[in-house]
């Protein structure tokens, strides 16, 4: 007779296949119908989850359900390695978030943020060419400054006591603008919330992100340095609410692992014509 623990893992993987068609359905579409950078970028993680789901599925659905030991301890091997891949994730993560706060201004509603002060792991990631134009694709696509159209007619004192996000504006001391406006210590004359030009005097520096500014609503200040460390503060601030998902998936996977050497247990005490009376 099946035990409980198979019944409950052959459940489970079920669950778990059925889910993994739309994943693996969406990741074709999005290699198939993909019109942006973000979404391309999209297509390769949704297969990869996708056919690991599918897989993992099979061999516990197979060990559980048809008593295959050979297949139930495949499954239980990939459940470790993920377990062991989940823990380390999940510390990494934490370690290298760690570092980067915002600084209140005074006189402003928002804080300055730096790229300097995060970990070097991840400004090395945020300065890579290709890994910043997915990722400049993917805000574009967004259209997270788009929200500043409202604000145009504010005047400027107005605009900077706007408590803005991390995103829509950063104002750093000596390096560091925001996606959406130009570093204040260029010396741009504010217009609007949405142009910004130069004075007859000339810019007060000859940082990089202050040539990098452009008024074009395409390209503001996506490619300066403010912007990558605002997506940094931005990953760090999403990074507690996805730490407690990424706990709770880790103690359900856990569990189900338990219950997976239970279900193994019953196919080698099958296998052998007799039973475990703690198996069940």
């Amino acid at each position: 007779m099946v035990r409980i623990s198979n019944s409950l893992v052959g459940f489970l993987n079920f669950l778990t296949l059925l889910i993994s068609f739309p994943i693996i359905g969406a990741g074709l579409w999005f290699r198939l119908h993909a019109a942006t950078e973000c979404e391309r970028f999209l297509q390769l993680p949704l297969l990869v989850l996708g056919g690991f789901l599918l897989v993992v599925s099979v061999l516990g659905l197979i060990g559980a359900c048809c008593c295959v030991s050979f297949f139930m301890w495949l499954y239980l091997f990939v459940m470790f390695l993920l377990i062991l891949a989940m823990i380390v994730f999940t510390i990494f993560a934490f370690v290298v978030t760690n570092k980067g706060v915002g600084e209140a201004v005074s006189g402003v509603g928002f804080k300055e943020y730096r790229l300097s002060d995060y970990s070097g792991w991840l400004q090395k990631r945020v300065e890579n060419w290709e890994t910043w134009r997915q990722i400049d694709g993917c805000l574009k696509d967004a259209q997270v400054c788009a929200g500043l159209e409202g604000l145009a007619g504010l005047q400027d004192s107005q605009f900077l006591a706007k408590n803005l996000s991390p995103l829509q504006v950063l104002l750093p001391l000596p390096l560091l603008s925001g996606c959406c406006k130009p570093p204040t210590f260029c010396g741009f004359q504010y217009k609007n919330a949405t142009f910004w030009t130069v004075p007859t005097a000339g810019l007060k520096s000859t940082d990089a992100d202050c040539k990098l500014w452009s008024n074009d609503q395409g390209k503001l200040c996506y490619d300066c340095g403010s912007c990558k460390a605002g997506v940094l503060a931005t990953l760090k601030s999403k990074w507690k609410v996805v730490s407690i998902f990424n706990i709770a998936l880790l103690v359900l996977l856990i569990i189900v692992y338990s219950i997976g050497c239970c279900a193994l247990r019953n196919n080698r005490a099958k296998m052998h014509g007799g039973y475990y009376p703690y198996a069940r």
